[in-house]
């Protein structure tokens, strides 16, 4: 797996550094116009490292990989809220896209966001994984050419993900994520992964099966995968 680099990491602090590096050099050398986005707590030391640093992304838009569908602007749990806490209130942008969620027809969403995506083809794109070896929003099951669309998130990522929501806040069921195909458009790929609960996710891919069944293992057709990770595998 030639195209799949792994970096082992002691802990998501040292991983961010990585990536920081990662960052800086393509800024530095003018290879860095559209970036990819993720959220989640893994990317919180990546977006507060940024933000203390005085790396310059005023000529770079950013795309977003996903949103919950339902869930306004100001909802502390929507990815817009998350982006603009941690990092787009800090750091200037060219442009920056996020799915609307609260949009009234999701296909139409769904189909302008992708064209927007594929006028600005993707530099590098940021990953987390879930544990159910899912990509952005792209659920075991999910089609290779799939392209930006909306989402039934299944049980395993409703139980993960509603650790942040209050008791009495229902989790958003749908959502709107690019698809596979989406993502594999972007020049370069770095996934971060931390703690015991991701490595059955990072051990199918290090395995090398191709498997809709786990979406991770789609990236082993790309061609430039960068596996930040603080597991020993």
């Amino acid at each position: 797996m030639e195209n799949l680099k792994l970096i082992k990491v002691e802990s998501p602090e040292q991983g961010a550094e990585h990536v920081f590096r990662i960052m800086k050099e393509e800024l530095d050398n003018g290879r860095l116009d559209v970036l990819g986005l993720a959220t989640g707590s893994t990317m919180i030391p990546v977006y507060k490292k940024w933000t203390e640093s005085d790396l310059d992304f005023t000529q770079v838009t950013a795309f977003n990989l996903d949103e919950y569908v339902g869930l306004e602007a100001s909802n502390p749990n929507s990815y817009d809220y998350f982006m603009k806490e941690h990092l787009f209130s800090k750091k200037k942008f060219k442009e920056t896209h996020i799915p609307n969620g609260m949009a009234t027809n999701l296909d139409e969403e769904c189909a302008a966001y992708e064209a927007l995506l594929q006028a600005n083809p993707l530099d590098i794109q940021l990953l987390g994984v879930g544990e159910n070896g899912h990509i952005a929003f792209n659920e075991p099951g999910t089609p290779a050419d799939s392209v930006t669309h909306p989402v039934e998130l299944t049980e395993s990522t409703l139980g993960v993900n509603g650790q942040y929501f209050d008791n009495n806040e229902e989790i958003p069921k749908t959502a709107l994520t690019m698809g596979i195909a989406s993502i594999m458009r972007a020049e370069k790929i770095l996934i971060l992964a931390f703690g015991e609960k991701k490595r059955a996710a990072l051990k199918t891919l290090l395995e090398g099966n191709i498997t809709l069944e786990c979406s991770i293992t789609q990236l082993l057709h790309h061609q430039d995968v960068t596996v930040i990770t603080d597991l020993e595998l």
